[in-house]
């Protein structure tokens, strides 16, 4: 007997190629969705260093707060050095004396 040709050899050929087409379809929906997942994660990650450094800022900041609010709570020095420097206040009998500041430069 002789083996049989035509329309029964194409099947395996037809089922075979509908399968890679498939697989093919697959894996570029997994890389399309893949990318997109990616790239949303990335800018998380950029979002989250940012935050972390503001957080980082914030809490030096607040350090300091609390650190001048201790001083100005028990230390009358400090009191009268923010007193001076940010209210401009003077002891009574005091000479205040003010320069004039000096002119900008020319423009040449």
């Amino acid at each position: 007997m002789t083996p049989p040709t035509g329309p029964v050899t194409r099947r395996p050929l037809v089922r075979r190629r509908l399968a890679v087409a498939a697989v093919a379809v697959l894996a570029l929906g997994l890389a399309v969705f893949a990318g997109r997942n990616t790239i949303a994660l990335w800018q998380m990650q950029r979002e989250i260093a940012a935050a972390e450094r503001d957080v980082a800022r914030l809490s030096a900041q607040q350090k300091k707060l609390e650190e001048l609010a201790e001083r100005l709570r028990s230390d009358p020095a400090s009191i009268e050095k923010v007193a001076r420097e940010e209210m401009g206040m003077v002891r009574e009998g005091e000479t205040v004396l003010k320069f004039p500041s000096q002119p900008p430069p020319p423009n040449r």
